[in-house]
């Protein structure tokens, strides 16, 4: 690739990168003010050049006068962009998301961190069978979820024909929350948590977010490597879980955040370890507590194991909370 081409892509996966920060249109005004924030000097009319050239590619879609929306050939186009560009996208997508969290624990009001998962419409009854279950076995961060029909945006994204969107809360919201209260919590790795007779084990593969393109627990679905429903009928099996750390110092604090997300029914935490001693066999540094949080999608990886086919998009979208309703809804 020569150096013009490859400076053109490289722009192209900035306004990407812009446009799915938002789920709202954007003009190129607004596009190049958010470019210089990150250090990229385009004008407006540079901005409408390759916005055009992007709408031909599919990657992109005129709505109104000026504004664009990403399509999901270009979130696509985001995931698969140049590797050196890509390396740690994964925790500075959980930084980000955990920063533009803006639930109010008093109010029950605000966005909080979602996942959005495409589901075939003609396998979506099937699917929601799959995932009862783990909902009801509380396997999930929240059993409060939204759906969207094909044609219809969900952060953004439009909806593909053939597909349903639907949304689950991501572990993330732990992350936000604490952050808000100002606790600092280290994110370090996704991985498959082994469970025994219905209780926590230990991890039997990591990926940590620091040097990862990709979200872990969207490589683990796609690889086969879950049975969460087999955890939810036999209390064996492997599910997708996070771990995080906290200093000593904010223990109280972190439990009294959780106690106050589950009265707004979030939850996700699923262990929480004592002070520097091991969690589910990860080792840990002097005056740290470790946080293992289940895993969003783990109810999705149950509709994978089903047979069906879902394209997942992980830690992806900013939701209202208003707007969520309890799965049992879903399912009328």
């Amino acid at each position: 690739m020569g150096f013009e081409k490859q400076d053109v892509e490289r722009k192209v996966l900035a306004i990407l990168k812009v446009l799915s920060s938002t789920p709202d249109a954007m003009g190129s005004r607004v596009i190049a003010e958010r470019l210089k924030g990150l250090g990229i000097e385009l004008s407006e009319r540079g901005v409408r050049y390759h916005l055009r050239l992007m709408d031909e590619r599919g990657l992109t879609q005129l709505v109104g006068r000026d504004g664009r929306l990403i399509t999901p050939a270009g979130l696509q186009e985001v995931k698969d962009a140049l590797v050196q560009d890509k390396v740690g996208m994964a925790i500075s997508r959980i930084e980000a998301l955990s920063f533009r969290t803006n639930f109010d624990l008093n109010t029950y009001t605000g966005e909080i961190p979602a996942n959005v998962s495409y589901i075939p419409k003609k396998d979506f009854s099937k699917a929601l069978k799959a995932m009862r279950p783990v909902f009801d076995a509380e396997l999930c961060v929240s059993n409060l979820v939204t759906t969207a029909e094909e044609g219809e945006t969900l952060g953004g994204i439009i909806v593909p024909k053939g597909k349903v969107g639907f949304v689950t809360v991501c572990s993330i919201i732990i992350n936000g929350s604490l952050l808000k209260a100002g606790v600092p919590m280290e994110s370090r790795f996704g991985g498959l948590l082994q469970i025994r007779k219905n209780k926590p084990f230990r991890f039997v593969e990591l990926i940590h977010y620091a040097g990862c393109s990709l979200d872990p627990s969207e490589m683990f679905i796609k690889a086969k490597m879950t049975s969460v429903s087999k955890v939810v009928s036999e209390g064996n099996g492997r599910i997708l879980a996070n771990f995080r750390e906290i200093p000593v110092a904010c223990r109280d604090l972190v439990n009294e955040i959780i106690t106050r997300l589950k009265g707004a029914g979030l939850g996700g935490v699923l262990l929480m370890g004592e002070t520097s001693e091991p969690v589910c066999e990860v080792s840990l540094e002097l005056n740290r507590i470790g946080m293992v949080l289940i895993g969003g999608l783990n109810p999705v990886a149950a509709v994978e194991e089903a047979g069906i086919e879902v394209d997942n998009h992980a830690n992806s979208i900013l939701i209202d909370y208003r707007s969520l309703k309890k799965f049992t809804e879903i399912e009328k």
